[in-house]
């Protein structure tokens, strides 16, 4: 299998879990649960290439962005380790 079959169907599986827990959501809810899986889909595919080439990464939570009604999201930042 190569990284691009592995990141498709990684891809796949993200994008069934968004669909199954955004389908009860608001349209723009969804709109942003789709557009987040599509970037994860993306980094997922260059951390990948960047392995390819030789490289570790790992992604560690480099701070949390709070909405103040309650929702949060961790962002994140890349460790590279040769």
């Amino acid at each position: 299998m190569t990284a691009h079959d592995t990141a498709l169907q990684a891809s796949k599986s993200v994008k069934d879990r968004a669909a199954a827990q955004s389908s009860e959501m608001e349209a723009e809810q969804q709109a942003a649960v789709r557009s987040l899986a599509n970037d994860l889909h993306r980094l997922n595919a260059s951390v990948m290439k960047a392995v390819d080439a030789g490289i570790s990464v790992e992604l560690m939570r480099s701070a949390r962005h709070h909405g103040g009604e309650g929702a949060w999201g961790d962002l994140l930042t890349p460790v590279i380790v040769r």
